[in-house]
This record gives structure tokens, C-alpha cells and sequence, in this order.
């Protein structure tokens, strides 16, 4: 069996080549990365806020709030009451929204389905759950309480590349 090192590396590359996929096929599509994810995260039909959004997919609360605004003012969203919170907004596509985000989202959701099914036939469903154990812990790991080289004082963006 692989080590644990390579094994990060082939989930890491995996999941870059993937994310690599959506970001060029937003591109395709017209849209920035973030529209595509808001539209799919909208497109459940779920009630979302843009607090929500923001954590579920990992989006900064401040994108989030450009994208909805940018939505928003094309007519594709409205942002309604959300009960028994009366601080937040609830994020609803607008008809045209919702027929925006079927257009945009109608062949994407064919080619993930596509590889879903050849995922699950080879894998079975549980490679979805081991995936989202995966992301779990390394949110987790990385979000949680700064690590022993911050608490001495270093600071890790002293020097950054870019």
C-alpha cells in the first residue's frame, strides 16, 4: 500500500484537477466560479442564507455578498425574511433566476452525473462519504485553533510568495 504522504498527494491532485473542471467550465458557462456556486448551492431548492453559503462551500462571506449583489440587480435572486432569524436573509433564485441557473447548470449536471455513476459502479457510494470524512477532518485540522508555530509568534504569511 501507498504511504500516507502519496496518498494526500493523489486526493490533492484529484481534487485540484476537479475543482480545475468547474472553475473552466464556469468560464464556458459565462459565469464566474463563485455565480456557479451559488447557483448550484441555490439550485436544491433549500432555503439558504448567504452566512450559510459562505461556510457550506467554503466562499468568503464578503464574495458571497458581491456575487448575490450582482445576482440580485440581473433579477436572477431576491432575499427574503428568514424566519426566526430576523437578522438574516434568505437567498431565493427569481423565476428567471431559477430558468438562468437551469441553462448554466443542465450539462454540467449531466457530466457530473456521468461520473458519479462510473465513480459509484467501480467504488461504490461510500467513496462520497469518505471524501466528505476526509473534508471534515482537514477542516477541522486547518480552521481550528492556531498551531504551536503561531502561538510562539511566528507568523506563517511573514513572507508570502505571492
Amino acid at each position: 500500500m501507498e504511504d500516507i504522504r502519496a496518498l494526500n498527494r493523489r486526493l490533492v491532485a484529484a481534487s485540484y484537477a476537479s475543482d480545475g473542471a468547474y472553475y473552466r467550465w464556469a468560464l464556458r458557462s459565462g459565469v464566474t466560479e463563485h455565480t456557479l456556486s451559488l447557483l448550484y448551492a441555490l439550485d436544491d431548492g433549500l432555503p439558504h442564507s448567504q452566512k450559510q453559503i459562505s461556510e457550506e462551500w467554503g466562499i468568503p462571506k464578503t464574495t458571497v455578498n458581491t456575487v448575490v449583489k450582482a445576482c440580485r440587480e440581473a433579477g436572477y435572486l431576491r432575499l427574503d425574511a428568514m424566519p426566526g432569524q430576523p437578522r438574516e436573509r434568505q437567498v431565493c433564485l427569481t423565476e428567471e433566476g431559477h430558468a438562468y441557473a437551469a441553462r448554466v447548470l443542465e450539462e454540467l449536471y449531466r457530466a457530473e452525473d456521468a461520473a458519479m455513476a462510473e465513480a459509484v459502479s467501480r467504488f461504490g457510494p461510500g467513496f462520497v462519504e469518505a471524501l466528505e470524512c476526509f473534508s471534515r477532518h482537514m477542516r477541522a485540522a486547518l480552521e481550528g485553533p492556531p498551531g504551536k508555530s503561531e502561538k510562539e509568534g511566528s507568523d506563517p504569511h511573514e513572507n508570502p510568495i505571492i
